[in-house]
């Protein structure tokens, strides 16, 4: 689910990193739009897999890798926080803001699309892919501590592996999914650049085609014999109706299945710049704005049509999802929903000290850079 700059937003800029005209990894841009078209396929699929054992078991294997992948990107692009102000202030204004924003607007949505007068504005209570938010904003907060810690990986694998066991730490701000999931952030996070290039072999690419065609004989396989709540991560266990000890052995099983995964889905992306990759710049607008198109055709009843539960059906709504999703990642959507994810706010915040001496110092060499011109 989901899913914007490098890293699901933008990236705080300060005047250390290198200047916005340096030419952007064009491979990191096109894996963030594939994901994200990822993303609003399998959205699409939800309401037609009940149906189809085949439309199941490709469902699972792409929600097996498809955030994985959006969050160790994340990850990777989140190396260089820290609490510096400037870098604070991105992460209120670009993950924080939107995340008030769209939660509300989500919850009205609900409220009087579906017409469910229950449904209240609640900021504690993620609905659908809002989530994706409160983790990132939890994630990256907590990334100085992984920065700091010796074996980062196996902790954070541990913290999942607890958290998957303990149903008192309730529904409050989806935590389930934020410490489920969190070993993949942190993964991204000890990540070089050097691990990426080392799946985008050629020997790789080739080695993914049957590991793919295995996944999806084995998601066949599992659907009548697996809970699909598995691959959400936003259960503890014994909610499930499963053995306690199935918990931390499910949590390891599929971090390693999803990274064998996600490999593969990184060695397929292309590295060249292709038509769509100025679109991986765009992608948490599409994510958050394609929520809306899915859950509106539910409420409206546009899923109920018997020729959609159709192979050609289910291939025509995978289709119309990819386009929805792709025009909502391109520029011109963007200026128009830049207020909501990415606003300046600059009367909310006070200017850095830092920043304003910064400025008195070129305002003053200037002048003496003219007298000894």
């Amino acid at each position: 689910m989901f899913p914007a700059a490098a890293d699901a937003v933008p990236r705080p800029r300060s005047p250390q990193d290198p200047p916005p005209s340096k030419q952007r990894d064009a491979f990191f841009d096109n894996a963030k739009y594939l994901a994200i078209v990822l993303v609003a396929v399998a959205h699409s699929w939800e309401p037609l897999k009940g149906d189809s054992r085949i439309l199941e078991g490709v469902y699972t294997v792409v929600y097996s890798f498809h955030m994985p992948a959006f969050i160790v990107i994340s990850g990777f692009f989140s190396r260089s926080f820290d609490m510096r102000p400037d870098r604070l202030r991105r992460l209120i204004t670009g993950v924080a803001v939107p995340y008030v924003l769209f939660e509300t607007a989500y919850s009205l949505f609900k409220r009087y699309a579906d017409h469910d007068p229950g449904m209240d504005i609640s900021l504690l209570d993620p609905w659908f892919l809002t989530w994706f938010l409160v983790a990132l904003f939890i994630w990256r907060l907590t990334t100085p501590i992984w920065k700091l810690v010796r074996w980062p990986l196996p902790l954070a694998l541990g913290i999942a592996m607890l958290a998957s066991v303990t149903p008192d730490i309730g529904d409050d701000l989806d935590l389930q999914r934020v410490l489920q999931f969190l070993p993949y952030f942190v993964l991204g996070l000890v990540m070089k650049p050097e691990h990426f290039r080392m799946v985008r072999r050629r020997s790789m690419r080739i080695a993914a085609v049957p590991v793919f065609a295995a996944a999806l004989a084995v998601g066949w396989w599992a659907v009548p014999r697996m809970n699909t709540e598995w691959f959400y991560h936003r259960n503890a266990v014994q909610e499930m109706g499963a053995p306690w000890w199935t918990g931390p052995v499910m949590v390891l099983a599929m971090f390693g299945s999803s990274l064998l995964l996600t490999a593969c889905f990184f060695a397929w992306v292309p590295g060249r710049r292709m038509w769509f990759t100025a679109l991986g710049a765009g992608t948490l607008y599409g994510y958050l704005l394609h929520g809306f198109l899915i859950k509106g055709a539910d409420f409206a009843g546009w899923f109920d049509h018997a020729w959609l539960y159709r192979p050609l059906g289910e291939l025509f709504v995978s289709a119309l999802a990819a386009i929805a999703v792709t025009v909502l990642c391109t520029s011109p959507v963007r200026r128009v929903f830049r207020f909501s994810m990415e606003p300046e706010m600059n009367w909310a915040f006070k200017r850095d000290a830092t920043d304003v001496a910064r400025v008195r110092e070129r305002t003053t060499a200037a002048p003496r850079e003219k007298v000894d011109a």
